[in-house]
């Protein structure tokens, strides 16, 4: 192997090396995941981000919780004119609702259709199951460490670091 593939792994550091064959599992499930979008975008005929505030909606009322637009934006990171686009073509389409928030009628509240679930369901449905059969052999306590171990790499990966260019000083 060259240097340049040990990049930043030690070919000698045997924990390294276990680390790095996860971390390129972990990057070919990603790579899978991306491509299983793109087909579950095409089959809904929908792009990326209204894909994702589908799904952040069916997670958040999965949890009890409910969503404004402000949610939607801030999970995006997009304008509050983009959301508005994104909102208009789901409710136009049947997928989500706009409605008044119960307490406060200035604010308004975003929630999904039963058509969208309908069709989340039934795009997706057999990748679920298929899903599901690849971790119903796992003891509770390996799930735990799979659970924890995501949650770190997902701080890892959503940990801000300065620009490069702050970093690299000019001498």
């Amino acid at each position: 192997m060259s240097d340049r593939a040990m990049y930043w792994y030690d070919a000698n550091d045997v924990r390294q090396q276990a680390g790095r064959r996860v971390l390129d599992a972990l990057r070919t499930y990603r790579a899978s995941e991306m491509a299983m979008r793109r087909r579950t975008q095409d089959s809904m005929g929908m792009g990326e981000n209204d894909l994702l505030v589908l799904q952040y909606l069916m997670r958040a009322a999965g949890q009890g919780g409910e969503v404004s637009p402000v949610d939607i934006g801030r999970y995006l990171g997009v304008s509050t004119p983009s959301v508005t686009g994104i909102l208009d073509r789901l409710e136009r389409s049947g997928h989500l609702k706009r409605k008044p928030h119960p307490q406060d009628r200035r604010r308004l509240l975003v929630e999904t259709t039963d058509l969208a679930h309908i069709e989340v369901r039934r795009t997706l449905d057999g990748m679920h199951t298929r899903m599901m059969a690849a971790v119903r052999f796992l003891d509770p306590r390996d799930a735990d460490a799979i659970v924890g171990f995501l949650h770190a790499m997902t701080e890892a990966v959503d940990a801000v670091d300065p620009p490069v260019s702050a970093q690299v000083s000019t001498a």
